[in-house]
C-alpha cells in the first residue's frame, strides 16, 4: 500500500528516525548570525550507504577518504566543513581530513571508521584545524538540528536548502530528508555541490546505490549554473532502517514508490541549487521531447540549459529562439531540423523548423518571470528529458571576479 509524498514541515536531514544533527561556529568563516561552519551529521545505528563524487581529477583527499570509508560500509556519521575545501594541497589534505573525522567520531562516541566528511570552500588551504579542533566539541547534536546542518555547508549560498518527505512504503510510514549547498561552480555531469539525503527505510545496498546513479542523472547531473565542475562533489544517502519495513529491493513495487520518493526529494534540492545561483534570480527549465532516446533528450537539454548564450538572453528576457536550437544543434543528439518546434512558457515560437509569427512585447513580458519554461520537441521519438538552468548577470561576474580578495 503506497500513498502521495507528503512533504514535511521545516523538512531536513534529522527529520527521518534515528538521525541527529547539529552545527557550531568555528571562526573558518567570518562571523555572522546563524553562520554556521562546522556540522554533524549522525544516525542511532549503522547504515547502508550510497554516494557519487566528482568526476573532477584534482579531487578532494575529503572525496577520495569518504568514498572509501562508504565502500567499506558501516558508515553512520558525517562531518562537514565550510569555508576550505582541503583540495591541492598535498599529503597534509588527508592528514587534515583523518584527524577531522578521528575528533568528529570522538566528539559523538563512535569509531572513526564509521565517520566520513565533506569540505567545501575555497581550494588551495590548507584546512585550519587550530579552529576545528576547538570548534567540534561546541557541535550539539538535537532531533530538529537538520536546519543549523544544512547551514554549516553553505558557502556563497543565500539560503539553506532542505527537504523532508514522508511516504508509505509496505505498510510502514518511511522518511527521507535532505539537504544540498551549492549557488557557484554548478554543472551537469555529478553536479557541483555537497548533498546529503537521509532515510530511516529499510534498504538493500545494490538496490540504494542503483537508485542513487539513476535519480542523480535525472537531477543533479541535469542542472547548471556556470559550467564550472568543483573538486569536491559528493551526493550521500544514508539508510538506517529504523522504519521497520521489509529491506526494499529492486524490481518490487516498494522499489518503485522509494524511488519516486527519493527523486521528488533530490528534484526538490536540485532546483533550489539554481535558484540560488550566484547573481541570479531567475531559473529557467529545458524539457526537451521527441529525441530518439532519452539519453539524447539529456544531451540536447543540458546544451540548451548550459549555454552561455541563452543564459543571457534569459536575463535579458529576450526570446532569441535561434540561441535555443542553435545550443541543440551542437549537443550532439540528432535533429532534423523540419521537425523541431519551440515554445517559451506555452507560446509557439517556431514549429516545423519555421518561425511562427508571434506578440514579441507579450512574449517578454512572460519571460520576465522568476520561472521561464522553455521547450523543444525534435519530433524524431519519444525521448524526453528536462535541465535546469539560470540567467547569466553582471553580479555573478562581479562577484567571482573577487572571490577571494
Amino acid at each position: 500500500m503506497t500513498e502521495p509524498n507528503q512533504f514535511l514541515d521545516n523538512g531536513s536531514v534529522s527529520s527521518p528516525k534515528g538521525f541527529k544533527a547539529g552545527a557550531a561556529y568555528a571562526g573558518i568563516k567570518t562571523y555572522a548570525k546563524d553562520k554556521w561552519d562546522v556540522g554533524i551529521l549522525l544516525s542511532e545505528t549503522a547504515c547502508v550507504t550510497a554516494g557519487m563524487y566528482t568526476t573532477n581529477k584534482f579531487v578532494s583527499p575529503s572525496v577520495t577518504l569518504t568514498k572509501n570509508r562508504v565502500d567499506a560500509g558501516n558508515v553512520r556519521g558525517l562531518f562537514v566543513s565550510s569555508g576550505i575545501a582541503n583540495t591541492g594541497v598535498g599529503e597534509q589534505g588527508l592528514i587534515d581530513a583523518i584527524e577531522s573525522i578521528d575528533i568528529a567520531a570522538g566528539h559523538v562516541d563512535i569509531p572513526a571508521e564509521e565517520m566520513v566528511i565533506g569540505t567545501t570552500g575555497v581550494i588551495g588551504v590548507e584546512l585550519p584545524m587550530a579552529l576545528i579542533r576547538a570548534g567540534i566539541p561546541n557541535i550539539k547534536l538535537t532531533d530538529d538540528g537538520g536546519i543549523s546542518f544544512a547551514r554549516s555547508i553553505m558557502t556563497t549560498d543565500r539560503v539553506p536548502k532542505s527537504i523532508g518527505l514522508g511516504v508509505k512504503i509496505g505498510g510502514k510510514v518511511i522518511t527521507i530528508g535532505g539537504c544540498a549547498k551549492g549557488s557557484g561552480m554548478i554543472h551537469p555531469n555529478m553536479a557541483t555541490m555537497l548533498a546529503y539525503v537521509t532515510t530511516d527505510a529499510a534498504v538493500e545496498h545494490d538496490f540504494l546505490n542503483s537508485v542513487l546513479h539513476d535519480v542523480v542523472d535525472d537531477t543533479f547531473n541535469m542542472v547548471t549554473i556556470d559550467g564550472d565542475m568543483s573538486t569536491n562533489d559528493t551526493v550521500m544517502v544514508f539508510a538506517n532502517g529504523m522504519a521497520g519495513n521489509k529491506p526494499i529491493a529492486s524490481g518490487t513495487p516498494e522499489a518503485t514508490t522509494f524511488f519516486q520518493a527519493l527523486f521528488s526529494v533530490m528534484e526538490y534540492l536540485s532546483k533550489e541549487l539554481v535558484r540560488d545561483a550566484e547573481g541570479s534570480s531567475k531559473i529557467f527549465s529545458v524539457r526537451v521531447e521527441g529525441a530518439k532516446s532519452r539519453e539524447e533528450a539529456r544531451l540536447a537539454a543540458r546544451a540548451i540549459a548550459s549555454s552561455s548564450l541563452v543564459k543571457s538572453a534569459i536575463h535579458g528576457n529576450d526570446p532569441n529562439w535561434g540561441r535555443v536550437i542553435a545550443a541543440a544543434g551542437y549537443s550532439g543528439a540528432d535533429i532534423d531540423v523540419s521537425k523541431v518546434r519551440f515554445d517559451i512558457n506555452n507560446v509557439v515560437i517556431m514549429d516545423e523548423g519555421t518561425p511562427i509569427a508571434f506578440h514579441r512585447e507579450a512574449v517578454i513580458a512572460i519571460m520576465n518571470n522568476p520561472e521561464v519554461a522553455l521547450t523543444v520537441n525534435l519530433g524524431l521519438g519519444d525521448g524526453t528529458a528536462t535541465a535546469w538552468g539560470c540567467e547569466l548577470t553582471e553580479a555573478y561576474v562581479e562577484f567571482n571576479s573577487a572571490y577571494t580578495t
